[in-house]
């Protein structure tokens, strides 16, 4: 090949290269300056890019596309014909074919009629008003128990223990003494010293009738009850003050009702209630309402309301379980089925469904609960139509969407049917 052609060659390849190199750094600089602002469009497809996010993290918005710093994920691009700015206003749209496919229900916010019955768990307790202490009035020895135990139920006036009490044989033998002076300014002095000790007016007439000193006494209970607790053993000592016993009463018992926060403003002290009892199901009892503790527990959201019931025969025990029925007057209210509201616990909210098949929250305010239905107070319309189940997905597509909650002033009128074509289903068909 001449030297003529090497050149032409030479020149060919190095025209090659510089059209590659113009090429590359063309592509380079588009890279570049197309990174440069805020994202504007897929170049896929062409459509606007609002942002991007994380899924995990909807509200945090990122105006370039890579690696989410809160998971190991990349970044989702949103598109401006997804929603965004204008489906605050207008709601997220779902395809119909979808939402049949997830099952979800519907139903219409409709006036109707709450129950005034309230209903509530309760456990029988112990009146803790009706307790006896028994307690030794001198230092002693324990003679006698007679087979006592916690837990046993015992009438009033049964013994319960025997005590050796030295000091008191010898006052008695000295009141004695006195008695036969005739002396009766000594006699009184001397009665009123074994008073004093701690000895009853009837232990003082037994020794005056029979002459003799009684240094052991019995110890009995002062109330019919079950023995809470029983400090005594025999052979064992006891001091002055020691508390030998605790009985508490059974003629009557509380019942002590868990009742939810919500309810308790409806309850009033003093109302009759009705009690049904898992030991006795066909019985029907009837108490009284006697205290709302002041105290709500933490974990249940529940206060305990007192109840106290008639115990006849003693058949009701602490620890039995029952429900406590609380009668109120039935009251017209606009109600949704309590399933449809979404408790985020610092705001209530309902999912509507509005025409074209968008849907949107609602927050709303809300009332009683009973049977299954919740009170609205405000917040929506009668007629309006929301959704009863499926509407927690529908709830994380509108927040992924930035579509914004209704405020409970801007309640309008009562919607169309959702979803032209799409069959509507109420709860329960």
């Amino acid at each position: 090949m001449s030297g003529l052609s090497y050149n032409r060659l030479g020149v060919a390849l190095s025209a090659l290269v510089l059209v590659g190199i113009g090429v590359g750094t063309g592509l380079v600089i588009g890279q570049r300056s197309g990174s440069a602002g805020a994202p504007a469009a897929d170049g896929a497809g062409g459509r606007k890019v609002l942002y991007y996010y994380d899924p995990m993290y909807p509200d945090r918005k990122f105006d370039k596309p890579g690696q989410s710093p809160f998971m190991d994920m990349p970044l989702v691009a949103k598109y401006a014909d997804e929603g965004g700015a204008g489906a605050a206003s207008g709601g997220v749209r779902i395809d119909p074919a979808l939402t049949q496919n997830l099952g979800v229900r519907f139903a219409t916010a409709r006036m109707g009629s709450l129950g005034g019955d309230l209903i509530a768990t309760a456990v029988i307790d112990y009146n803790q008003r009706d307790v006896a202490i028994v307690q030794s009035r001198a230092d002693g020895f324990v003679q006698r128990v007679y087979d006592r135990a916690p837990g046993d139920v015992v009438a009033a006036g049964a013994p319960l223990v025997d005590l050796l009490v030295p000091s008191w044989g010898g006052a008695q033998t000295e009141y004695l003494a006195l008695r036969r002076t005739g002396d009766a300014a000594l006699i009184q002095a001397a009665r009123r010293r074994l008073v004093l000790l701690g000895m009853s007016d009837g232990l003082i007439a037994s020794v005056e009738r029979s002459g003799r000193p009684r240094d052991t006494i019995t110890i009995a209970s002062p109330t019919a009850g079950a023995i809470r607790t029983l400090a005594v053993r025999r052979g064992m000592s006891v001091t002055q003050g020691a508390a030998l016993a605790e009985i508490s009463g059974l003629s009557t018992v509380w019942l002590n009702a868990a009742i939810p926060e919500v309810l308790a403003g409806q309850l009033r002290v003093g109302q009759s209630v009705e009690v049904g009892l898992t030991a006795f199901p066909s019985e029907r009892f009837t108490g009284r309402l006697t205290a709302l503790l002041p105290e709500v527990s933490g974990d249940s959201r529940t206060l305990t309301g007192r109840i106290e019931l008639a115990n006849r025969g003693g058949r009701l025990r602490p620890g039995m379980f029952g429900r406590v029925v609380f009668g109120g007057a039935t009251t017209s209210a606009l109600l949704v089925p309590s399933e449809a509201v979404i408790r985020t616990g610092q705001r209530d909210i309902v999912m509507l469904a509005l025409p074209e098949g968008r849907y949107q929250p609602a927050q709303v305010r809300i009332g009683r609960e009973s049977g299954g239905q919740t009170e609205i107070l405000a917040g929506l319309r009668a007629g309006e139509q929301v959704i009863a189940s499926g509407q927690f997905l529908i709830d994380s597509e509108a927040s992924l969407s930035g579509v914004a909650a209704r405020p409970i002033g801007d309640a309008a009128p009562p919607a169309a049917s959702p979803a032209a074509g799409m069959a509507m289903k109420e709860p329960g068909r």
